[in-house]
């Protein structure tokens, strides 16, 4: 078994969207390890605000089976394809990291480096992963989010009304 860790967006419909992701992900990976909800700020556009979280789960799947389970969990919440790198999205899922793999194929990479640059990806995974050890850099995520400038910081805990209920 591999453990592998997903990043989980939404700024269009997140009420809806991030619950039924989390749900279609343990239908698909089993128990699901999750982080706070985040919201934060639109980053890279002008836009609503996102919930933002990080899941770890467990699986023996291949890496690029799981990647695509993730983009047909995305389709099956109304992403498109043709949606830019910084846009509102009903659903980004995210394959963060995937056991020890380090993969830079164009359109996979892993580790992803949005860990290391954007909040609303590291601080949860330091959150439920905080002594895992950065593949690269051999850094715990606590460590690299203790070191983050968060002199600019544009996110904050929430507990949706879907978090709640449980």
């Amino acid at each position: 078994m591999t453990t592998g860790y997903i990043s989980i967006g939404s700024n269009i419909n997140k009420e809806i969207h991030v619950p039924a992701s989390l749900y279609a992900l343990e239908q698909t990976f089993g128990k699901l390890t999750v982080s706070s909800v985040y919201e934060s700020e639109s980053v890279g556009f002008s836009g609503d605000v996102f919930y933002n979280l990080v899941v770890g789960f467990d699986s023996d799947l291949e890496v690029k089976e799981v990647t695509r389970l993730l983009r047909q969990i995305e389709l099956d919440n109304g992403r498109t394809r043709d949606s830019r790198k910084f846009a509102a999205r009903t659903l980004d899922l995210d394959l963060l990291l995937y056991g020890d793999l380090i993969i830079n194929d164009g359109r996979l990479q892993i580790p992803r480096d949005e860990i290391e640059h954007y909040a609303f990806v590291l601080e949860p995974l330091a959150e439920i992963a905080p002594n895992l050890q950065h593949p690269i850099s051999h850094i715990s995520y606590a460590e690299l989010w203790d070191r983050f400038d968060k002199s600019k910081l544009a996110q904050h805990k929430v507990t949706p009304s879907w978090a709640s209920a449980e």
